[in-house]
């Protein structure tokens, strides 16, 4: 008996929709211009969201391949002090007091008790001018390190080679250079390898060509150039310490976690940390990494994201200001339709679907608008924007709620409009 009773009310629902739908169409396609106009607002706010969404993802993506690339994806670093970026002045210095440089005495020492199971290296880094005959490549970072660091920070070289053990040892001057100091160095289809390069006046022999990485948030990581350490010393001295580079042997079975709380072990030892006591010396991985840039991108879409979407409130009031005056030009049909029977709910429900109908067309314009315009800026600019589908999503929603919101109150106004007074309208 229920469902006798409750079938005619469900086809009643259906078919007052069904008409009032196509009501709100009709209106539309009557006053295309006007439709469209209001539109607008909805489709740049929609767009907007969807390129800056796109903007962030890929921002994230960028990142964490240039991170990768830079720092190595297995490995981790010790220092006095690993990451000044997070620091505020007062936490640097209070980090450069408690905290030891780490020397050669300490990294020997880690590596004998942990060099069976771990690689390490030195990192020690300089900004000079490099020569070559004519051509000079101004302020190229010189890196000092161990012949392991190839293999610890996934070094790839495309033409020659990595130094080895023995030249780092000997303490040879030969180099393995990034792809701005060839092409600087050694313009057109010459080939940098066996050539000579200046280093502080020091003749270098080019070994090695590194394989191309890109700019890194405005730095040119191609701008580089890898000699021994031992070699780095005998130009620059000893120092005042450090980086020191890790990474797990593959044989060894240890995790990232499990090398690095080893050598943490071992550092605390060498220095006289106390248990209890936090450790006097800094270590950085590259989850550490990931996990300061999406912070930062999240403090990024937090403030844009939302400004973004004001747009999508304007072109709510747009299309609320547009609605009250098509209410008011059709003030007389809607006294006629009163008039015949239509209820409080029909009227409601014409002027609300009209406006909801606006800002889910100006939505999915606007979605395909900013996919078309992130696919494009990608394109030419060799951009990485990723669309996601939160965002699509998130521009989706929030049009989709300033339909309803800006067609309530005119749709409310139509609907308590006096059948008699409409009538009686011009």
């Amino acid at each position: 008996m229920q469902m006798v009773q409750s079938g005619p009310g469900a086809f009643r629902s259906r078919h007052q929709f069904q008409n009032a739908f196509r009501l709100a169409m009709d209106s539309i396609r009557a006053h295309t211009l006007r439709s469209f106009l209001t539109l607008l607002g909805v489709i740049i706010g929609v767009a907007s969201v969807i390129m800056v969404g796109a903007a962030i993802e890929g921002l994230g993506v960028y990142a964490e391949q240039s991170t990768a690339k830079a720092f190595g994806s297995e490995s981790f670093m010790v220092a006095q002090i690993a990451a000044t970026g997070r620091l505020s002045r007062r936490e640097y210095f209070e980090k450069v007091k408690r905290n030891k440089p780490i020397r050669d005495g300490d990294a020997r020492f880690v590596e004998a008790v942990n060099g069976a199971n771990i690689l390490y290296s030195p990192y020690r880094n300089h900004v000079s001018d490099v020569k070559r005959e004519n051509e000079i490549c101004e302020d190229t970072s010189i890196i000092g390190v161990s012949a392991d660091m190839a293999s610890i920070r996934d070094i790839g070289v495309v033409d020659g080679r990595f130094f080895t053990d023995q030249e780092d040892r000997s303490r040879a001057f030969v180099a393995v250079i990034g792809d701005t100091v060839r092409s600087t160095l050694f313009p057109g289809d010459t080939s940098p390898l066996n050539q000579i390069i200046r280093i502080e006046g020091i003749e270098f022999t080019v070994i090695g060509l590194q394989e191309r990485l890109g700019s890194a948030f405005g730095r040119d990581q191609d701008k580089s150039i890898y000699i021994p350490a031992t070699a780095f010393n005998r130009m620059y001295g000893p120092g005042n310490g450090f980086a020191l580079f890790g990474r797990p042997k593959p044989a060894s079975g240890l995790s990232l976690e499990g090398a690095l709380d080893e050598t943490r072990v071992v550092l605390r030892t060498r220095f006289h940390a106390r248990p209890g006591e936090p450790d006097n010396f800094d270590t950085l991985t590259p989850d550490a990494i990931r996990g300061f840039i999406d912070q930062l991108l999240g403090l990024v879409a937090a403030i844009v994201v939302p400004v973004t979407c004001i747009s999508l409130v304007v072109g709510g009031i747009v299309i609320m200001n547009i609605m009250l005056v098509s209410v008011t030009e059709r003030t007389r049909e809607i006294g006629v339709r009163k008039a015949l029977g239509a209820r409080h709910a029909d009227v409601m429900m014409q002027i609300l679907i009209e406006a909801v109908v606006l800002a889910s067309m100006g939505g999915a314009v606007g979605i395909a608008l900013g996919a078309l315009v992130t696919m494009l800026l990608g394109q030419i600019f060799e951009l990485s924007l990723h669309i996601t589908a939160g965002y699509v999503m998130l521009a989706i929603s929030v049009s989709s709620i300033v339909g309803v919101v800006s067609g309530w109150y005119p749709a409310s106004r139509a609907a308590k409009l006096d059948p008699v007074v409409a009538l009686r309208a011009e």
